[in-house]
């Protein structure tokens, strides 16, 4: 008798991490239900079954619909405002309502589901900048949580609740905190709104690149089909990782001037006109303390457990989303 497939949640399909979530699942033996408000995008020649689930989870009893039958949940849904998706004005109760509200509402549909399964392993994806400004360069997980920013202090407070979920033994927790995500490939479906491919367009465009401060700022960069391998081992490994948060980062923080400027020089590869400058700026109303801190993240416990590894060079990294920029260009001047 055939076994049948594991069901695979992913909530947050059609965003930027859940799409190359979608990508890495589709080549694996699974079943995936493909949850977002609007239509997931199949990968070609997936492997896996995919269905695609489109609803609006925060109506009444769309995410018990959108969970039923699950054997994992992978959960990548943020709240998207303006440019970026981590500047939300204090008090804002519509992040709110998705960024924690959501999370509660899973383990509520969990705590009131088949108390015959083993608890459910639900992988969040979690951020960094939940610690808030530390003065402290390389993170290792150890530091106290003291967010400052609305978007951190939402994503703590969901983690939060989760691994008390987890503690009353409703569910698996496992948060993997996310370092500064950027990228395109290949197949992307899903727009990046970071401060990489931003740059990238301005250099594409002829604009300077911006820096709010000297460029001595360092930040660890992570692919987002990094990021996308990272959150689909820890569903493979979550009996080891569950019940607490880990960082994820590729283990080198990078001064932003200097990748600022190899993004000018590799648009200017691409395009064959002259690189535009990396200019340094005052910085907006809207900056945070974090902003101006620098930040790598010691991922060795996550990789120790897990054996993931980020595999994609930066400049080849930087190269996939110069590439994918210059088609949309190109394909909005057709």
């Amino acid at each position: 008798m055939a076994v049948e497939r594991p069901l695979i949640v992913l909530l947050g399909a059609t965003g930027f991490v859940g799409s190359a979530v979608l990508r890495e699942l589709a080549i694996r033996d699974v079943r995936v239900r493909a949850v977002a408000r609007g239509a997931a995008s199949i990968p070609a020649g997936a492997r896996a079954e995919i269905e695609v689930h489109t609803a609006d989870l925060t109506e009444p009893g769309r995410l018990a619909q959108a969970v039923a039958g699950a054997d994992a949940v992978i959960h990548t849904i943020a709240y998207i405002a303006g440019s970026t998706t981590w500047r939300i004005d204090e008090g804002n109760l519509a992040a709110e309502r998705v960024n924690v509200g959501l999370i509660r509402d899973l383990v509520a549909v969990l705590r009131d589901g088949d108390r015959n399964r083993a608890p459910l392993p639900v992988v969040f994806a979690g951020a960094v900048s939940q610690v808030g400004p530390i003065d402290k360069e390389v993170l290792d997980g150890s530091e106290p949580d003291r967010p400052q920013g609305e978007y951190d202090r939402q994503k703590l407070a969901a983690e939060q609740v989760l691994l008390d979920a987890h503690a009353e033994k409703t569910l698996r927790a496992v948060s993997i905190r996310l370092p500064t995500v950027f990228g395109y490939g290949p197949r992307s479906t899903a727009r990046d709104k970071g401060v990489v491919s931003t740059m990238v367009r301005r250099a594409l465009a002829g604009e300077p690149i911006t820096m709010w401060h000297d460029g001595t700022v360092r930040r660890d960069l992570l692919y987002v089909e990094d990021v996308a391998r990272a959150l689909v081992a820890a569903v493979d490994h979550s009996d080891a990782l569950a019940g607490r948060s880990w960082l994820l980062g590729s283990g080198s923080g990078l001064p932003l001037g200097e990748v600022f400027t190899a993004v000018a020089n590799l648009v200017a590869e691409r395009t064959g006109r002259p690189p535009v400058r990396v200019v340094s700026v005052p910085p907006p109303p809207h900056a945070e303390p974090g902003d101006f801190h620098h930040i790598t993240i010691d991922a060795t416990p996550f990789r120790a457990v897990s054996g993931w590894r980020p595999q994609v060079p930066l400049t080849e990294a930087l190269r996939h989303t110069i590439n994918f920029c210059v088609s949309g260009v190109e394909a909005e001047l057709s």
